[in-house]
Protein backbone atom coordinates (compact mmCIF):
# COMPACT_ATOMS: atom_id res chain seq x y z
CA UNK A 1 0.00 0.00 0.00
CA UNK A 2 1.57 3.32 -0.77
CA UNK A 3 1.59 6.04 1.62
CA UNK A 4 -0.35 8.97 2.31
CA UNK A 5 0.82 12.11 0.01
CA UNK A 6 2.73 9.57 -2.36
CA UNK A 7 2.20 9.00 -6.27
CA UNK A 8 1.57 5.33 -7.74
CA UNK A 9 4.79 5.02 -9.41
CA UNK A 10 2.31 3.46 -12.49
CA UNK A 11 0.90 6.88 -12.42
CA UNK A 12 3.74 8.67 -12.95
CA UNK A 13 5.06 6.77 -15.62
CA UNK A 14 1.76 7.36 -17.53
CA UNK A 15 2.40 11.21 -17.11
CA UNK A 16 5.62 10.42 -18.12
CA UNK A 17 4.43 9.22 -21.25
CA UNK A 18 1.72 11.62 -21.76
CA UNK A 19 4.30 14.55 -21.91
CA UNK A 20 6.70 13.09 -23.83
CA UNK A 21 3.67 12.23 -26.54
CA UNK A 22 2.85 15.96 -26.53
CA UNK A 23 6.36 16.91 -26.77
CA UNK A 24 6.45 14.56 -29.61
CA UNK A 25 3.54 16.31 -31.72
CA UNK A 26 5.13 19.56 -30.96
CA UNK A 27 8.70 19.44 -31.78
CA UNK A 28 8.19 18.42 -35.25
CA UNK A 29 6.50 21.74 -35.94
CA UNK A 30 8.27 24.25 -33.96
CA UNK A 31 10.82 25.79 -37.04
CA UNK A 32 7.78 25.75 -39.45
CA UNK A 33 5.11 27.63 -36.91
CA UNK A 34 7.76 30.12 -35.52
CA UNK A 35 8.79 31.26 -39.20
CA UNK A 36 4.83 31.56 -40.06
CA UNK A 37 4.68 33.44 -36.57
CA UNK A 38 7.82 35.89 -37.62
CA UNK A 39 6.30 35.76 -41.55
CA UNK A 40 9.63 34.53 -42.26
CA UNK A 41 9.75 32.68 -45.36
CA UNK A 42 9.86 32.76 -49.16
CA UNK A 43 7.25 35.40 -50.67
CA UNK A 44 5.28 35.34 -53.96
CA UNK A 45 1.85 34.12 -55.11
CA UNK A 46 -0.43 31.71 -54.23
CA UNK A 47 -3.38 31.33 -57.17
CA UNK A 48 -6.49 29.69 -55.71
CA UNK A 49 -7.86 26.88 -58.04
CA UNK A 50 -10.76 24.97 -55.57
CA UNK A 51 -12.27 25.34 -52.39
CA UNK A 52 -12.90 22.34 -50.01
CA UNK A 53 -15.27 22.14 -47.62
CA UNK A 54 -16.29 19.73 -44.67
CA UNK A 55 -19.21 20.13 -42.62
CA UNK A 56 -19.53 19.36 -39.05
CA UNK A 57 -22.57 19.92 -37.07
CA UNK A 58 -23.20 23.59 -36.92
CA UNK A 59 -20.21 24.40 -38.73
CA UNK A 60 -18.17 24.59 -41.73
CA UNK A 61 -14.55 24.55 -42.05
CA UNK A 62 -13.46 25.44 -45.89
CA UNK A 63 -9.62 25.92 -47.19
CA UNK A 64 -8.62 27.29 -50.57
CA UNK A 65 -6.41 24.54 -52.58
CA UNK A 66 -4.14 26.10 -55.57
CA UNK A 67 -0.69 26.45 -56.56
CA UNK A 68 1.73 28.92 -55.28
CA UNK A 69 5.24 30.30 -57.35
CA UNK A 70 7.52 32.51 -55.29
CA UNK A 71 8.66 35.78 -56.50
CA UNK A 72 11.99 34.71 -58.05
CA UNK A 73 10.55 31.69 -59.44
CA UNK A 74 12.59 29.04 -57.86
CA UNK A 75 9.55 27.61 -55.98
CA UNK A 76 6.21 26.43 -57.40
CA UNK A 77 4.24 24.09 -55.81
CA UNK A 78 0.65 22.57 -56.70
CA UNK A 79 -1.91 21.31 -54.50
CA UNK A 80 -1.04 23.72 -51.94
CA UNK A 81 -3.34 25.12 -49.45
CA UNK A 82 -3.48 28.24 -47.67
CA UNK A 83 -3.28 28.76 -44.21
CA UNK A 84 -6.15 30.39 -42.77
CA UNK A 85 -8.42 30.79 -46.23
CA UNK A 86 -11.89 30.33 -45.98
CA UNK A 87 -14.99 30.57 -48.34
CA UNK A 88 -15.02 33.82 -48.33
CA UNK A 89 -11.09 35.14 -48.15
CA UNK A 90 -10.44 34.18 -52.32
CA UNK A 91 -11.94 33.37 -55.59
CA UNK A 92 -10.43 30.79 -58.06
CA UNK A 93 -7.80 32.12 -60.48
CA UNK A 94 -7.44 35.49 -58.24
CA UNK A 95 -3.72 35.66 -57.45
CA UNK A 96 -2.89 36.21 -53.43
CA UNK A 97 0.25 37.46 -51.47
CA UNK A 98 1.81 34.35 -50.02
CA UNK A 99 4.05 33.03 -47.85
CA UNK A 100 6.05 29.70 -48.47
CA UNK A 101 7.81 29.16 -44.89
CA UNK A 102 8.39 25.46 -45.39
CA UNK A 103 5.57 23.60 -43.93
CA UNK A 104 4.60 20.79 -46.30
CA UNK A 105 1.43 21.21 -47.27
CA UNK A 106 0.46 24.90 -47.35
CA UNK A 107 1.60 28.20 -47.63
CA UNK A 108 0.60 31.42 -44.90
CA UNK A 109 -0.82 34.49 -45.74
CA UNK A 110 1.57 37.69 -45.81
CA UNK A 111 1.34 38.65 -42.12
CA UNK A 112 1.89 35.11 -41.23
CA UNK A 113 -0.33 32.83 -38.42
CA UNK A 114 -0.92 32.40 -34.94
CA UNK A 115 -0.56 28.80 -35.14
CA UNK A 116 2.10 28.77 -32.92
CA UNK A 117 -0.11 29.31 -29.98
CA UNK A 118 -0.91 25.63 -30.02
CA UNK A 119 2.41 24.30 -30.31
CA UNK A 120 3.31 26.41 -27.40
CA UNK A 121 0.57 25.43 -25.10
CA UNK A 122 1.48 21.49 -25.99
CA UNK A 123 4.96 22.01 -24.95
CA UNK A 124 4.13 24.16 -21.80
CA UNK A 125 1.55 20.82 -20.82
CA UNK A 126 4.15 18.35 -21.30
CA UNK A 127 6.63 20.81 -18.92
CA UNK A 128 3.93 21.33 -16.35
CA UNK A 129 3.00 17.66 -16.52
CA UNK A 130 6.60 17.11 -15.66
CA UNK A 131 7.02 19.37 -13.01
CA UNK A 132 4.28 18.11 -11.39
CA UNK A 133 5.66 14.77 -11.87
CA UNK A 134 8.98 15.12 -10.66
CA UNK A 135 9.45 18.45 -9.55
CA UNK A 136 7.11 19.82 -7.36
CA UNK A 137 7.17 18.67 -3.64
CA UNK A 138 4.75 16.53 -2.48
CA UNK A 139 1.76 17.67 -0.16
CA UNK A 140 1.83 15.72 2.90
CA UNK A 141 5.24 14.55 2.40
CA UNK A 142 7.44 14.83 5.18
CA UNK A 143 10.59 15.41 5.92
CA UNK A 144 13.14 13.23 7.56
CA UNK A 145 13.96 14.66 11.25
CA UNK A 146 17.67 14.62 12.03
CA UNK A 147 17.22 13.60 15.83
CA UNK A 148 21.05 13.56 15.91
CA UNK A 149 21.37 16.76 15.13
CA UNK A 150 19.15 18.08 17.83
CA UNK A 151 20.30 16.04 21.12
Amino acid sequence: MKAPGRRSPAFTVALTLFACLLAYLATPNLGTVVRAARADGRPGVFVPRELSCIQHPGHESCVWIGEFRSDDGAVVRSGIEMYGSDRATHRAGEPARALDVGAANRVYGPSGSNEWVVTALLLASAAAILWFSYVKPRRGARRPRVAAARE
